[in-house]
C-alpha cells in the first residue's frame, strides 16, 4: 500500500471510529430526556442497534448501495457485493474493509435516529425489527441514488455527507413510525393541547450531544475518503455552523420561552450540523455559519409543529433530523459556490448559478421521502401484523425497564420487596452484674 494510501485509509477508520461513537451519544442523548422509568430500554436498543445494522449491511445493504451503477436496474439499486469479505474493490481509493466500517457506521446511525422518536411505547423487538429492515434494505436503495451512481446522483444531486441519504432517511421513517404508534399516554390532553413529560437528566443529554458533536466532524470530514484540502474545508464549515447553531437556537428559544431553555440548545447545535452536512464540502465558511445559524433555529421552531399534528417525539429527532435535513438539502442549490463545487455541477442560485441545481435538490428530497415513506409504512405495518408494535398501556405505565428489558437503569427504582420478618429469638442470659467492692481502709 502506498503512502497516500496508507494515510487516507487511517484517515477514514479513525473518522469511521468517531461516527461509531455517535451511538453512545444517541444513547446518551436520548435517555436523558426521556423519564427514567424508561431509561435501560433507551440504552438497550442503541446499543443493539449496531450489532443489527452490521449483520444486515454487510449481508445486504452493502451490495444494495454499492453494486455497480450499470448492472441491471443499477439505476436504483445495486446487485452484487453480498456478504462482504474486505478484500473485494471499493468506490474509493482506499481498502474495501475500511470503506465498508465507515459506511456501515452511517447506516447505524439512520437507525438510531428512529429510536428516539419511538421511545418509551415501542416493543423492544418491534424496533430490532425494523432496523434490520432500515439498514439491510431501505437505508441502501437511499444510498446508491446518492452516493452509489443510482439516478439521483447521475442528475447531480449533492449530498456529501448525508443531509438526506442518512438524516432525513431516518426522520421520514421516524414520523411514519411515531404516527403509527401513537403518542405516549399523557402526552395531549382532550384538546390536543402538549402536555410536558420532562426527561428525567439533562446531563446525560448534554453529555450525549457533546458525544454527538465531536462524532459529526468524523461524519462531515471522514465523507471526503481522504485526507485532503476537501476534509479540512469540511472540518471548518462543520465547526462554524454548528456554533453558530448553538447560539441562533438559544437565542430563538429565549424569545419564544422566556427562557434560554437547555434542551432546545442541544438539538439547535444538532440542527445545525444536520443543515450543513449536504453542503459542507461546497460552501464557504460565511455560508456554512448562516446555513447553520437557520437550522439551529429552525430545530427550536418546528417543535411546535409536530405536536400540533399530535406527533409524539420525546427527544425532538423530527426537528432535528427531517426538518434540518431537508432544509440543509435545498440550501446546497442555494450556497453551493462555483470554486468549490465537484467538477462539471451545477453551483448555488444566489451565485448566479440559476434554479437548476435547486430543482434538483428539491427532487431528490421528495423522491427520497416518498420512497422512505412508503417502505416505513409497510414494514411497520408488517411489523405491527405480526409482533405489534405498540406496549400494553400497564407495561407503558409501570416503564418499559421492567416490563420489557427486566432491569432499571437505577437501583433505586426497583420496586421494593417485603422483608421476611426474622423468627422470635429467646432473650439471651443476662452476666451477672457485678458492683465494686469498697476499698480497705
Amino acid at each position: 500500500m502506498e503512502a497516500g494510501t496508507l494515510v487516507d485509509t487511517l484517515f477514514v477508520v479513525v473518522c469511521g471510529l468517531l461516527v461509531f461513537f455517535m451511538n453512545a451519544g444517541f444513547a446518551l442523548l436520548e435517555t436523558g430526556l426521556c423519564r427514567a422509568r424508561n431509561a435501560a430500554s433507551v440504552l438497550a436498543k442503541n446499543f443493539a442497534v449496531f450489532g443489527i445494522a452490521t449483520l444486515a449491511y454487510w449481508a445486504a445493504g452493502y451490495a444494495f448501495m454499492f453494486g455497480p451503477a450499470d448492472a441491471p436496474l443499477g439505476g436504483l439499486v445495486g446487485l452484487s457485493g453480498f456478504f462482504v469479505d474486505g478484500g473485494g474493490q471499493s468506490p474509493a481509493a482506499i481498502p474495501q474493509g475500511a470503506f465498508f466500517f465507515f459506511q456501515v457506521a452511517f447506516a447505524a446511525t439512520a437507525a438510531s435516529i428512529v429510536s428516539g422518536a419511538l421511545a418509551e411505547r415501542t416493543k423492544y423487538l418491534s424496533y430490532l425489527a425494523f432496523c434490520a429492515v432500515c439498514c439491510g434494505v431501505v437505508y441502501p436503495i437511499v444510498g446508491h441514488q446518492v452516493w452509489g451512481g443510482g439516478w439521483l446522483a447521475q442528475l447531480g444531486f449533492l449530498d456529501f455527507a448525508g443531509s438526506t441519504a442518512v438524516h432525513t432517511t431516518g426522520g421520514t421513517a421516524a414520523i411514519v413510525g411515531a404516527w403509527l404508534v401513537g403518542p405516549r399516554t399523557g402526552r395531549y390532553d382532550a384538546a390536543g393541547r402538549a402536555r410536558a413529560l420532562p426527561g428525567h437528566s439533562l446531563a446525560l443529554a448534554t453529555l450525549g450531544t457533546f458525544v454527538l458533536w465531536l462524532g459529526w466532524f468524523g461524519f462531515n470530514a471522514g465523507s471526503a475518503l481522504a485526507l485532503d484540502g476537501t476534509a479540512l474545508r469540511v472540518l471548518l464549515a462543520t465547526a462554524l455552523a454548528s456554533s453558530a447553531g448553538v447560539v441562533s437556537s438559544t437565542l430563538v428559544a429565549w424569545w419564544r420561552l422566556g427562557k434560554p431553555d437547555l434542551s432546545m440548545t442541544l438539538n439547535g447545535c444538532l440542527g445545525a450540523l444536520v443543515a450543513v452536512t449536504a453542503g459542507c464540502s461546497v460552501v464557504t465558511p460565511g455560508a456554512a455559519a448562516l446555513v447553520g445559524a437557520i437550522g439551529g433555529g429552525l430545530a427550536v421552531l418546528a417543535v411546535p409543529l409536530f405536536d400540533r399534528l399530535r406527533i409524539d417525539d420525546p427527544v425532538g429527532a423530527l426537528a432535528v433530523h427531517l426538518g434540518c435535513g431537508v432544509f440543509g438539502t435545498l440550501a446546497v442549490g442555494l450556497f453551493a459556490h462555483p470554486t468549490l463545487r465537484p467538477a462539471g455541477s451545477a453551483f448555488g442560485l444566489l451565485y448566479g448559478g440559476g434554479a437548476g441545481l435547486l430543482g434538483v435538490q428539491l427532487l431528490g428530497v421528495v423522491a427520497v421521502m416518498g420512497f422512505v415513506a412508503l417502505a416505513s409504512l409497510a414494514c411497520f405495518a408488517a411489523v405491527r401484523a405480526l409482533i405489534g408494535l405498540r406496549v400494553d398501556p400497564e407495561d407503558e405505565a409501570m416503564g418499559l425497564d421492567l416490563a420489557e428489558i427486566g432491569v432499571a437503569a437505577y437501583g433505586d427504582a426497583l420496586p421494593s420487596r417485603p422483608v421476611e420478618p426474622a423468627p422470635p429469638q429467646e432473650p439471651a442470659a443476662r452476666p451477672p452484674l457485678v458492683t465494686a467492692q469498697p476499698r480497705e481502709a
